[in-house]
């Protein structure tokens, strides 16, 4: 049982270390997609739309389409994330709420 909670330990820690990490992508995104927004559903009149994004996949970026989504608090605003170019290559930077 101690092994066995030991391996958790370092599982969690290893992903909590990947988390932390900036991948950097030495291929630039391609342009954001115009998209339609759905009509907001009524029972959901407060939620706020975060629009879609190009990610990374490893291997080439991938459109993820934007959604409505219940902030976390009155009045919060969604910060769309993005690429960042950098010196040696483009940065995610994720979205967020304010």
């Amino acid at each position: 049982m101690k092994k066995l909670l030991a391996a958790a330990g370092g599982l969690i820690l290893s992903a909590s270390l990947v988390a932390g990490a900036q991948i950097v992508v030495r291929i630039g995104p391609p342009a954001r997609h115009v998209e339609r927004r759905p009509p907001l559903p009524p029972e959901h009149r407060d939620w706020a739309w975060r629009n879609g994004y190009n990610r990374w996949d490893g291997n080439a970026y991938v459109w993820v389409p934007g959604e409505y989504a219940a902030p976390p608090h009155p009045h919060a605003v969604w910060v769309d994330g993005r690429w960042v170019h950098r010196h040696n290559g483009w940065v995610w930077t994720e979205g967020r709420w304010r």
